[in-house]
Formats: structure tokens, C-alpha cells, sequence
């Protein structure tokens, strides 16, 4: 819901950052992994109880991956890279929760899981409809940049990233946060399927006007 708020407030920043990358030779593949490594760090600290330190991984992570865009853009987007970004990126997603398990498996570990699950649901119909919308040769005019159709929600990366920064900065309260963020995304489902619904139910034929074959 957030996310086309937060690329126009960073639009500026990244794309001069992203044109100093591109001087210096970097690709927007590099950039891609970089950033999942870097989020893995985060996952790691997680399961160490650093939060502090994660919290800064993760935030560095999902620059990187504001970053791979940019530069993909300013230079050759590729098929390759806009699988990278995605696949990775939901990894990503999945460690964290995880990672709050395996730090505290006794409070966190339930929690982790219905969050595991709604990621499931919202990644499954995301890139669901993504792939039908191709083939229709549907396009998403609010994000023109993205390899694919970018379909939003209630829950979207900025989102996400809110619910992981509260998660880490109130470790003890993961639990509630997990579950309430569960429940937007299962919100974010049900919006998703119904869209789906409207955009790729057959229509009926329509009726011939009367006197067409006259």
C-alpha cells in the first residue's frame, strides 16, 4: 500500500546513488546478491538476539535492493536480473521470520509459522497473477519500472520492512506483531483473489444486436 509513496520519496537519492554505481562499474546483479547476502547477515544476527545490528542489515539490504533497479534501468534490464530480484527477495522475506524462531522457538516459533503462512498466500497470488497478466499482455501503470506485473496489497515491501524494523526494535513483542501482520496480509489475499476473479473470469460472449445480419 505504502510502497509507491516510499519509491517517490527515495526516487531521488537512489537514482544519484545508482548513477555513481554505474560509473563505477557495478552491475545491478552484483547489487541483487549483495543485498541478500547482506539480508542473510540480518537473519543471522536474529537468531543471535542482536537486534540492533540486524535491524541496520536489513535496512542495508533492502537499499541495495532499491538500488539493483536503478541500475538495471540505467543501464540493461535483463530477464535474469528480474528473476533474481524476486526469488531472492522472497527468500529473504521467509528468513527472518524463521530467524525470530530460531532466536526464541518457545514464544516466537507459532508465530513465525501463520507469518511463514501468509507470506505464502501473498507471494503465491502475487506472482500468480503476474504471470497471467503477461500473458494477457496486462501492464501495471503505477509501477511502469518492474520487469513484471507488480500487483499491490495492503501489505507490500514497506510494509513488510515496518513489521520487521518493529519486530527488531521490540523483540519481546514478535508474537503480536507476527500475528497482526499476518492478518493484513491475509486481508491483502483476499483483495488480491478478488481482483484476480474480476480480471480473469470468462466473459460471456455478447449477444448480437439485433439486425447486425440484415
Amino acid at each position: 500500500m505504502l510502497d509507491r509513496f516510499a519509491l517517490s520519496l527515495m526516487h531521488t537519492p537512489v537514482q544519484a546513488v545508482a548513477r555513481m554505481l554505474v560509473r563505477a562499474g557495478v552491475g545491478a546483479n552484483a547489487l541483487t546478491w549483495i543485498g541478500f547476502a547482506i539480508g542473510l547477515v540480518g537473519a543471522l544476527l536474529v537468531t543471535q538476539s542482536v537486534f540492533a545490528a540486524a535491524l541496520l542489515a536489513i535496512g542495508l539490504s533492502r537499499l541495495c535492493d532499491a538500488l539493483d533497479g536503478a541500475v538495471a534501468r540505467l543501464t540493461t534490464a535483463t530477464d535474469l536480473g528480474g528473476f533474481l530480484d524476486i526469488t531472492l527477495d522472497f527468500v529473504f522475506y521467509a528468513s527472518i521470520p524463521l530467524a525470530f524462531a530460531l532466536a526464541d522457538p518457545h514464544h516466537n516459533a507459532l508465530a513465525a509459522a501463520v507469518v511463514l503462512a501468509a507470506f505464502v498466500g501473498t507471494a503465491s497470488s502475487f506472482l500468480a497473477f503476474a504471470v497471467l497478466a503477461q500473458k494477457r499482455g496486462m501492464t501495471n501503470l503505477a509501477y511502469p519500472g518492474k520487469s513484471f506485473y507488480f500487483l499491490g496489497g495492503l501489505t507490500e515491501g514497506t510494509e513488510t520492512l515496518a513489521f520487521f524494523a518493529a519486530a527488531c526494535l521490540w523483540p519481546a513483542h514478535f508474537a503480536p506483531l507476527a500475528y497482526g501482520f499476518a492478518a493484513l496480509c491475509a486481508l491483502t489475499l483476499v483483495t488480491r483473489v478478488r481482483w484476480g476473479v474480476q480480471a480473469f473470469a470468462p466473459r460471456a460472449p455478447a449477444a448480437p444486436q439485433e439486425g447486425a445480419h440484415d
